[in-house]
């Protein structure tokens, strides 16, 4: 419900005030508005599209086999005469639900990790920070191949591997952050009162990290769908007939000449929405982070 002032004037409350000020700020920086609109509208259309365009993307039809563009098929067919628009719309689901949910474990696993480090400090913090390091030391992009032949290509599996071959940098970030606000005066006063070091942690010290969580979130989705498509690429990811943008571009490669655009549509859709989530993650550093404010 909206207040009222003095004047009569509706006033709206403080969360909404809030959401429609970061709005106008993000606004001002044009590159990062632009590409938060072109997100949504990519999302939008790749989650809501199926409602429009019904045509199964697993539909095969072998008589007609990389066709052109018609009314039927407005971006033509593949090799076996499936839907090209509809297995672009499936695949960005699974694709931007993999980066997704990879960023989440990301950050689960990396801040817990970094805020736990940096906090407790001691023998804690050598043991977290050195297995961090040595996963650093490791090349992630070949880890998550090995670890994915073994495993399994499942889509689930294929979160978990991006999730944990990824979460260094954010353990990072998480433990600076951590060890610049454990020092405040407000976490102090916490433990002067008493209150318990997980409390002081999640209550106090977390919360203040939450904007740099944000930027590297964001930042990491881009990361993780570019991850998820080099992995199909190989063939080693999601495997066919379940449509990525990846294994849509694998598949093409073979039709370069004949039929490019089976290639240039998923390569074109992974590269704008991945320079789209690394200019909004620059837009919201501006933002969000009182270092970066251009004054």
């Amino acid at each position: 419900m909206s207040e009222l002032t003095q004047e009569g004037v509706a006033k709206l409350p403080i969360q909404e005030r809030g959401f429609i000020n970061f709005f106008r700020k993000l606004a001002k920086n044009k590159i990062a508005f632009i590409s938060f609109v072109f997100l949504l509208l990519v999302h939008l259309g790749v989650f809501l599209g199926q409602f429009v365009w019904t045509i199964s993307p697993e539909s095969v039809d072998p008589a007609n086999s990389l066709a052109s563009w018609t009314s039927e098929h407005p971006l033509g067919t593949d090799d076996l005469g499936r839907d090209v628009l509809a297995r672009l719309m499936y695949g960005g689901q699974i694709t931007l639900l993999v980066g997704f949910f990879s960023m989440v474990f990301t950050v689960l696993v990396g801040g817990i990790i970094g805020a736990v480090a940096g906090f407790f400090g001691g023998w804690i913090d050598i043991i977290l920070m050195r297995f961090t390091e040595a996963m650093m030391s490791i090349p992630n992009f070949f880890l998550a191949l090995v670890a994915l032949t073994v495993l399994g290509k499942s889509p689930f599996m294929v979160i978990l591997v991006i999730a944990f071959t990824s979460w260094m940098e954010i353990a990072r970030v998480v433990y600076g952050e951590t060890l610049k606000w454990k020092e405040s005066e407000f976490v102090e006063a916490s433990k002067t009162m008493g209150s318990n070091a997980m409390r002081t942690l999640f209550k106090h010290i977390v919360p203040q990290i939450i904007p740099t969580i944000i930027i590297a979130s964001t930042l990491g989705i881009a990361w993780a769908i570019l991850t998820e498509s080099a992995i199909s690429y190989l063939g080693l990811g999601i495997q066919p007939p379940t449509a990525t943008w990846g294994n849509m571009l694998q598949n093409a490669q073979q039709y370069i000449w004949t039929a490019p655009i089976l290639g240039v549509l998923p390569g074109l859709s992974i590269t704008l929405v991945v320079l789209a989530y690394n200019f909004l993650g620059d837009g919201l550093r501006d933002l969000l982070d009182p270092k970066h404010h251009k004054k």
